[in-house]
């Protein structure tokens, strides 16, 4: 056993991380007021929550939605959604005859300004590997099945391309407006590890 492999078990990831910002800004590293920033970017103005709204408006406008599947960063930052990580996105579309289904098998990138910082389970081994060995199994195992009629395509996130899924419009949600229609979109349809549930 290793001496890290010892503090990992004696202390909590919260507690570590919280001892690693008081060193940095005890050494003048980091700036608290800009770690606050971060903070409340993350958690008021990227996340799913914008990932959301770009389905919506391309489920609502078949031009949109054009120009999101040719140009995804381009499209996405139309509706001033873009910044860190979000220099590359490809957005795929899933149909009734294809799912996609993203995962990173380096390490976790992911669309930051579409999605957030990515789940715990995005970024687990097991998630990473399983998804390219057996996807059908573990796409089951997390909620959904998939026929065998279904082609299903894994798509391998990278420093260089960060994909999105384009979740199918459920049915029963002609007429709703898009605010409506984004609120029935969630970050693991946007991964392809679920699907959008009608209302």
């Amino acid at each position: 056993m290793t001496t890290s492999d010892t503090t990992a078990e004696r202390l909590p990831i919260e507690l570590r991380t919280e001892a690693l910002e008081s060193i940095l800004v005890e050494r003048g590293i980091v700036d608290p007021s800009l770690m606050d920033k971060f903070i409340k970017m993350y958690e008021q103005d990227v996340g799913p929550m914008n990932g959301a709204k770009v389905v919506a408006h391309a489920w609502a406008d078949p031009d949109y939605k054009a120009r999101l599947l040719e140009d995804g960063t381009g499209s996405i930052a139309e509706l001033g959604f873009k910044g860190p990580q979000g220099e590359h996105i490809v957005v795929l579309e899933n149909t009734p005859s294809v799912h996609n289904v993203v995962v990173c098998t380096l390490c976790s990138c992911y669309p930051w300004p579409v999605l957030g910082l990515p789940p715990g389970w995005y970024k687990d081994p097991a998630y990473r590997s399983r998804m390219v060995r057996d996807p059908r199994a573990l796409l089951a195992e997390m909620g959904l099945e998939l026929g065998d009629d279904i082609e299903l395509r894994v798509w391998d996130s990278s420093s260089e391309v960060r994909y999105m899924v384009l979740p199918e419009r459920p049915a029963g949600t002609e007429g709703m407006s898009e605010e409506d229609l984004a609120s029935l979109v969630t970050r693991d349809a946007m991964v392809g590890v679920a699907k959008v549930a009608a209302p």
